[in-house]
């Protein structure tokens, strides 16, 4: 007997008024399963039910990606100098076009040999700490729609910045990196991840103010510890706060929150204490 025949009995045997253990016993099925089968057979009737039943048993269909989408992820990561699945979706979105990163690594997997299989990640060398002011500044970049903030944060002391740019791009990213490090100046190490806006122009004039530049692993989320959590905390406080009209409107927002987070407010980690007075800028 096929289910498809065992479905049709059930619902006869149904129909002459037997109960749901006697069908089971009768079909060589739990009750449980005659009991949904009766169920979908009400909500659907019993010939678009069993066409339904059949319809899943042919298993899943895959869908297929079509070949232009397939072609622009391709020259996307070569455009941005082999950027990240994150990044890709993001230009894509900005194109109409809305595919999971997960779909844009299987298309680059198919098209690309990105990492021969038993090869491990690039050695980086440990995540650096800092025992001292200016030792360590880790950057990231938070998307806001319209707007992106890059940001930035001595691990020691907990000081923070913010610049605000309209594209997340490597030449806005060589922009807002001379406006944080005018506040911080000089610094040993400069931690980023891997995203496009830390590359080329960006890349390119971290010398003038660091030793150099450290990428984060990807997927990493703790090398980054630090400014992940300012990044949550300043966007509570301020993007997700308040409505904006203009870039400079929340830069000035911005910078008077800033005020506040280095020289008053109090940080648990540092003593109770403003990051500002924790470490006082040296004469």
């Amino acid at each position: 007997m096929t289910s498809v025949t065992r479905i049709w009995v059930a619902w006869k045997l149904n129909q002459a008024g037997h109960k749901t253990e006697y069908i089971a016993e009768q079909v060589g099925r739990h009750r449980s399963t005659v009991y949904r089968w009766l169920q979908g057979i009400r909500v659907y009737g019993i010939k678009e039910f069993v066409r339904r039943y059949q319809n899943a048993k042919q298993g899943r269909r895959v869908r297929k990606t079509h070949p232009y989408v397939e072609q622009r992820v391709l020259s996307i990561r070569r455009e941005h100098h082999n950027c990240c699945g994150d990044k890709i979706v993001y230009w894509l979105k900005k194109e109409g076009i809305d595919i999971s990163r997960s779909t844009v690594y299987r298309i680059l997997n198919k098209l690309l040999v990105l990492r021969a299989k038993g090869r491990k990640n690039t050695l980086r060398g440990p995540v650096p700490g800092a025992d001292g002011r200016r030792q360590v500044i880790q950057m990231d970049t938070i998307d806001f729609g319209a707007v992106y903030a890059y940001s930035a944060i001595d691990i020691h002391t907990r000081e923070a910045q913010v610049v605000l740019r309209p594209t997340l791009t490597a030449k806005d990213g060589a922009t807002a990196l001379e406006a944080l490090m005018g506040y911080f100046g000089w610094c040993h190490v400069i931690q980023t991840d891997g995203g496009s806006e830390f590359e080329a122009d960006f890349a390119d004039r971290v010398p003038a103010y660091a030793q150099c530049q450290r990428v984060a692993r990807p997927y990493k989320k703790n090398e980054q510890a630090f400014i992940e959590r300012f990044n949550r905390t300043y966007r509570e406080a301020v993007l997700d706060a308040y409505l904006f009209h203009t870039v400079a409107e929340v830069q000035a927002i911005t910078e008077d929150w800033l005020e506040e987070y280095n020289t008053i407010r109090p940080h648990e980690a540092l003593g109770n204490v403003p990051p500002y007075q924790y470490a006082p800028k040296q004469s």
